[in-house]
C-alpha cells in the first residue's frame, strides 16, 4: 500500500483531484474521491468535468446510478462500488477503511495539519507500507518525506 499526503498551500483540492484522477487514469485504475463535504463533492465533479479546451474526466455521484462504470466516483463513504483501487481523502480526513485501496491521497490544507501528522506517525512502522509527504512550493509538487 502506498499513501500520499499531499498539503495544500496554494490550491484546493478541487484543482489537484483532477491531476490525481488523470493520472490514476493514465495508470489503468480507477479512483474514488471521498469527503463528508457535499459542496466540496460536488466542485470537485464540476471541475473533472470542465477541464478546458474540451477535455473532461469522467465521473459520477454515488447515488446518482451507474457508479460501477464511473473512471472517478466521489463519495461520503469508502465504498468503492466503481472497483477503485486509489483512493482520494479530499477533506484531509484519514479512515481506516483506507487499507483495502492500493494506494491513497491525503489532501490535507493548514488546518487539517495537526492531524495529517498524526496520521504519518499513525502509519509509520506498517509492514508493506509506502509513505511519501508533498507540499506546493512555487507552483510546483516537491517531495518533502
Amino acid at each position: 500500500m502506498r499513501v500520499d499526503f499531499y498539503q495544500l498551500s496554494r490550491d484546493p483540492a478541487a484543482k489537484v483531484v483532477p491531476l490525481l484522477a488523470r493520472a490514476t487514469a493514465k495508470a489503468g485504475e480507477r479512483l474514488l474521491v471521498v469527503s463528508d463535504d457535499a459542496a466540496q463533492l460536488q466542485g470537485i465533479s464540476d471541475a473533472l468535468w470542465d477541464q478546458g479546451g474540451g477535455s473532461f474526466l469522467a465521473n459520477g455521484l454515488t447515488g446518482a446510478g451507474h457508479e460501477d462504470r464511473q473512471p472517478a466516483l466521489l463519495s461520503n463513504t469508502m465504498e468503492a462500488r466503481n472497483g477503485a483501487k486509489y483512493c482520494a481523502l479530499a477533506d484531509g480526513k484519514w479512515r481506516d477503511q483506507a487499507d483495502g485501496f492500493a494506494r491513497v491521497f491525503l489532501l490535507f490544507g493548514d488546518a487539517n495539519l495537526t492531524e495529517a501528522r498524526a496520521c504519518w506517525r499513525m502509519l509509520d512502522g506498517h509492514e508493506d507500507m509506502e509513505r511519501n509527504f508533498w507540499k506546493q512550493e512555487g507552483g510546483q509538487w516537491t517531495k518533502a518525506a
